[in-house]
């Protein structure tokens, strides 16, 4: 947004890495630059989940997990946050008691933000968020790709009669026409279904999928080979439900399914979508209570790293 120098996080050599500023990596907050390339927003909302609650605490979490984090990276060459200006936008204030309502507070707090800032990536919360955060990306770039990492579909039509919950965003996304239909795909799928239909009606909404054993099988490579040959140089949207990772490497989580990603096959995954036209992206479902040692919001932390480290490659050129 800005040619000036950009501003980053306090020295980690001069300046212990646990003291403030509370904010991801440390980097400065929105209000103090003006503008950024790249916003980073929190959004605590978890009323739309379907088994364990928890995951309006993942922003502050994620954040104190992100406090490890260097400005190297050294496997894609670029520094994240010196490339741009990134900075932290704070929470979005959803409100919890009615989805509807949140669902509309998030939108135009995302169209907001995407006044200030050429990109978003945001920290949830539950899975319901994504549905307005590609509401706001598409209205500015049109319908869009979408590479969804998660245990589950997350297209099924209702829960108890409700269309907004975290099992719904995406098929509200492709009815909206938020999706470039043909090019999306989730990666990481696993688990039981609540019938072969489950299969059926996401492949009519025109996804492709990636399971976890095809990832055990062939590889993340040949992951990363069939992504970027359905997305192209379409805009990109990734969102990250956590749960996509084994529970032995993210135990905080509202619907752990056994036999995930590990953490390394996630990073490789997406290091492989270096040179694709990401335009934002989510990491969401990460629920404290129920981590383990950090590893949960650690890990979380280092998919948010991974995706500003994209984005800086992509604008580096």
């Amino acid at each position: 947004m800005s040619e000036r120098t950009p501003v980053g996080p306090p020295d980690a050599r001069e300046i212990p890495r646990y003291t403030a500023p509370d904010t991801f990596a440390r980097l400065p907050r929105l209000d103090d630059v003006g503008s950024a390339a790249v916003a980073v927003v929190g959004i605590p909302f978890d009323s739309a989940v379907s088994y364990r609650p928890g995951a309006r605490f993942g922003p502050g979490a994620v954040r104190a997990g992100s406090k490890l984090l260097r400005p190297y990276h050294p496997f894609l060459e670029v520094e994240p946050w010196s490339v741009h200006q990134v900075a932290d936008a704070g929470d979005v204030a959803a409100n919890p008691f009615d989805i509807g309502a949140a669902v509309t507070a998030v939108q135009s707090a995302a169209s907001d933000l995407l006044g200030r800032a050429d990109h978003l990536v945001a920290i949830g919360g539950d899975h319901s968020l994504s549905l307005p955060l590609l509401r706001a990306t598409a209205a500015r770039h049109g319908p869009i790709a979408l590479v969804h990492f998660d245990a589950h579909l997350d297209t099924w039509d209702t829960y108890f009669g409700a269309p907004y919950t975290h099992g719904t965003p995406f098929r509200r996304a492709v009815e909206e026409g938020l999706l470039d239909l043909g090019t999306s795909a989730h990666v990481g799928i696993r688990g039981p279904l609540y019938s072969t239909g489950d299969l059926d009606a996401d492949r009519e909404l025109g996804f492709a999928t990636v399971t976890t054993m095809d990832v055990a099988r062939a590889g993340p490579d040949a992951a990363v080979d069939r992504i970027l040959e359905r997305v192209g140089e379409r805009p990109l949207y990734v969102s990250v439900d956590i749960d996509v990772l084994d529970p032995a490497h993210a135990p905080g989580t509202g619907t752990p399914e056994p036999g995930g990603l590990t953490t390394r096959e996630l990073q490789m995954i997406l290091r492989g979508l270096v040179g694709a036209n990401l335009v934002g992206g989510d990491v969401v479902e990460v629920a404290p209570a129920y981590d383990h040692a950090e590893l949960t919001t650690i890990a979380a932390a280092n998919v948010v790293y991974e995706l500003l480290a994209l984005l800086a490659r992509r604008a580096a050129g």
